[in-house]
């Protein structure tokens, strides 16, 4: 059989493309843009390149209309979001992430499904300072966002801390790794000089090349039996192999992705696909080299179908594990056994190897705010002034503070009682197995609500879940308000996108694990429909489920929906 020829789809290149090649590796006009005084907003190429360093131009969708009848343009605001490889922050980085929110933001943090931290309602004018703010904290905002290696997460595993360490450090190593190379943050952030265009010195992206790649790219580490990361979702996912108590190396799964377009069957959700292992010290030469395939072979004419997942999809798993092989220079070993049991986090106080303890706090929607029934911001604060440990935000949004000494619990665990803190465990399963993404009123995307609605929604789902005695069953619910997936809405046992204002598409079918895709069941439909369904889903899965059966198992098992064995047939 001849050997496939591999190469690029054909096409113009997108205006993405465009803005990339003139952008004199990611400076083009912002750092004169950020200081016009007309307005708040900025150029739509400027816009695009601000991505790479970490922000969106927003607008409060709730003003807009209002606005346009004054005549006024947008409320224009911007959204940072940090670079926090494996969603690890010291109480010191907290307490300035904590001010700056309340400075120069809409006074609160988002917690994302990332394992990072959003600031919201920051005006132009505030953005340098921020940044130079954030940035003597030890922190950065480099490459959160854009067509490159976005925030890398690792499984903040409690339970196996000693393994979490390792794996810590191998996520910070990835993510250094994959740092774009251009001083153009520096040099517009953080007054940095540029150098000198002298012999020699002039700027190059050895591994990203002048136009980056196609789509934004993601990694995340998950450890055994956790998958709290939804490791199959990456684009590039490592699965720790430990043997023996010992990290041995990395199962490696390629060609994930959550997001789609509504209407184009073309474009679906992907679960990666593991290709073989290789050792913990391989794992960033590992990352470059299907980094560098991406660059060289994925879509640069349509962007809805750049994404990692469609290129390995076009030229095949085979095809694309020769390929790296061959830039590698060597083969990957045999991929070694796993077993997922979970894709959710265990609350409340835990106890590691080490005698240091770790409490795990449900932050519904990941929204670090307070509010009028518990002082959420305020009693977090309080305690990363005492905190000697760390922060670690789960990939569900939640929050850990973790490694904490034995003397220090009692002093916490007053403060968590103090301000009303939680670990979600008088609430309903399926309230803290929900996620959400942040949709109206900032995200420009969002065709529905999805942080704001979802726990108004549960509230009415779990008189549900009361009346046929599932109030403890796990079961895992998430809400988008476009299909982009941020909540990584095709991973949930119940699953909704946003259609229009009010209307949601409803999927049911994912495994518990993460390990299977939803399947739409009912197509733009509002609350009551939802309900309705519900109520009669809820209730058959209550009288007929097996010992042990989770829900997304059981809707398949019956013949409720048919099971999704790849995501070229999610459509199907």
């Amino acid at each position: 059989m001849a050997k496939q020829i591999i190469k690029a789809p054909e096409g113009k290149p997108s205006d993405v493309e465009r803005i990339k090649d003139e952008s004199n590796y990611l400076r083009g006009t912002l750092k004169e843009t950020m200081t016009e005084p007309i307005s708040a907003g900025i150029p739509d190429d400027d816009n695009r390149l601000l991505k790479f360093h970490g922000s969106y131009l927003q607008d409060d969708r709730d003003l807009r209309n209002e606005r346009q009848k004054q005549k006024l343009e947008p409320a224009y605001q911007f959204m940072l979001r940090i670079r926090l490889p494996g969603g690890v922050a010291t109480p010191e980085q907290w307490l300035v992430l904590d001010e700056l929110a309340q400075k120069h933001g809409n006074g609160t943090l988002k917690l994302t499904t990332r394992q990072t931290f959003q600031m919201h309602g920051i005006l132009k004018w505030n953005m340098k300072k921020t940044i130079q703010e954030i940035h003597h904290s030890l922190l950065d905002t480099i490459a959160a966002c854009g067509d490159v290696n976005r925030n890398v997460m690792c499984d903040p595993n409690p339970y196996q801390s000693e393994i979490h360490s390792e794996v810590y450090e191998w996520s910070k190593q990835v993510s250094n790794h994959l740092l774009p190379r251009t001083t153009a943050y520096h040099e517009i952030w953080l007054d940095d000089e540029k150098v000198a265009g002298t012999p020699g010195s002039e700027e190059t992206e050895p591994m990203y090349g002048k136009h980056y790649l196609p789509r934004k790219f993601k990694i995340g580490i998950a450890v055994p039996p956790s998958n709290t990361i939804d490791v199959f979702s990456q684009d590039l996912g490592f699965i720790a192999i430990v043997e023996e108590g010992k990290l041995t190396g990395f199962n490696v799964a390629i060609g994930g992705g959550m997001g789609m377009t509504h209407g184009d069957k073309e474009t679906y959700p992907q679960l990666a696909k593991v290709i073989g292992s290789c050792k913990p010290e391989q794992i960033c030469d590992v990352s470059e080299r299907i980094i560098t395939i991406q660059r060289d072979y994925g879509n640069r004419s349509e962007r809805k179908k750049a994404r990692f997942k469609y290129t390995v999809d076009r030229l095949g798993v085979e095809t694309m594990k020769g390929e790296l092989e061959k830039r590698l220079g060597w083969r990957l070993d045999e991929a070694k056994s796993y077993h997922f049991t979970h894709n959710g986090d265990r609350y409340g106080w835990v106890e590691d190897f080490q005698g240091k303890w770790h409490f795990t706090m449900f932050i519904e929607g990941g929204r670090v705010a307070d509010f009028d029934h518990f002082k959420l911001k305020t009693g977090l604060r309080e305690i990363a002034k005492v905190h000697t440990g760390e922060f670690r935000l789960t990939a569900n949004q939640n929050l850990i503070i973790a490694n904490v000494s034995g003397r220090e619990k009692d002093r916490i665990t007053t403060l968590i009682e103090q301000y009303g803190l939680t670990d979600g465990k008088h609430f309903s399963a399926l309230r803290r197995n929900s996620m959400a993404c942040v949709a109206l009123p900032t995200c420009g995307l969002a065709m529905a609500e999805a942080e704001r609605y979802l726990p108004v929604l549960i509230d009415k789902i779990e008189e549900i879940v009361d009346q046929n005695g599932l109030r403890d069953e796990e079961i895992t619910i998430r809400m988008t308000g476009c299909p982009n997936g941020c909540a990584r809405h095709a991973l949930g046992e119940i699953g909704f996108i946003g259609k229009a204002p009010g209307k949601y598409n409803m999927y049911i079918g994912a495994a518990f694990d993460g390990s299977r895709l939803s399947k739409i069941y009912r197509e733009n439909i509002g609350e009551v429909e939802i309900l309705n369904e519900l109520r009669m889903l809820l209730s058959q899965y209550a009288k007929e489920r097996h010992e042990g059966e989770h829900f997304g198992d059981f809707v398949i098992r019956t013949g409720i929906i048919k099971e999704v064995t790849d995501g070229t047939n999610f459509h199907d």
